[in-house]
């Protein structure tokens, strides 16, 4: 049994999932362009299922893939800074370490929020993982996001999950490899990489996985990463 609700966290609205009466295992989620949508909080119910109470962060304060198409979401990245979004994330974090009562949490991201995971972990000593689906990590960084994923994967200190599709046509292989050197290059934590040839980007989207290639692809990395948050949160 699981609970589920949209809840606020001081002027946030932010997606709940836990087990029912909580836990001590925790997450952290950052979606992708879609924000709290029912993709996003499918995965949060999965995990929550997984025994982890899962808190996921709304970049856009109110507008999902839901309710609005794809180029109207791109205006409102257009105007998401770095500076606004990282406060945000900390104060969820605080949220689950508070009035949750999580003892271990991690962060997990996909594709705009998988750039921000790496970005959280090498910020956050609290975290005990980083999850990171297909990060959106631009060749050239826009002026308002100037944050640098690869050096920040370089200092992440926790084990980290890294899933890469093979076909995605928003990260060249050049930026996967220099995120795989930065996370190859650390004194401390694990890598775990993933790399499924032919899958595209935000192959774990339903509308996506009529393509088989995303479907297996799916298939075997999700209950990898229930696995890993499992382990790394005692969830």
């Amino acid at each position: 049994m699981i609970e589920s609700e949209l809840t606020r966290v001081g002027e946030l609205t932010a997606y709940l999932s836990r087990p029912a009466g909580g836990s001590a295992a925790g997450m952290l989620l950052l979606p992708m362009i879609t924000g709290l949508g029912a993709q996003l909080r499918a995965y949060a119910d999965d995990i929550a299922r997984a025994g982890v109470t899962a808190l996921a962060w709304d970049p856009w304060h109110g507008p999902t893939g839901d309710d609005h198409d794809r180029e109207q979401l791109t205006e409102l990245m257009a105007d998401l800074s770095d500076d606004r979004a990282l406060p945000e994330q900390a104060q969820l974090l605080d949220h689950l370490y508070g009035p949750l009562g999580v003892q271990r949490a991690g962060v997990i991201g996909w594709c705009l929020g998988g750039r921000y995971a790496f970005l959280l972990a090498a910020r956050e000593p609290r975290l005990a993982s980083c999850v990171a689906y297909h990060p959106t990590v631009p060749a050239e960084a826009p002026a308002n996001r100037p944050e640098d994923a690869v050096a920040a994967a370089g200092r992440i200190t926790c084990p980290v999950l890294m899933i890469y599709p093979g076909a995605d046509h928003l990260v060249p292989a050049s930026t996967f490899r220099a995120l795989r050197d930065a996370l190859d290059g650390r004194e401390s934590g694990p890598s775990l990489i993933q790399v499924y040839p032919g899958a595209g980007h935000g192959f774990m989207e339903a509308g996506r996985r009529e393509d088989p290639v995303n479907a297996a692809a799916t298939r075997l990395s999700w209950p990898q990463a229930l696995g890993f948050i499992r382990v790394t949160t005692g969830g």
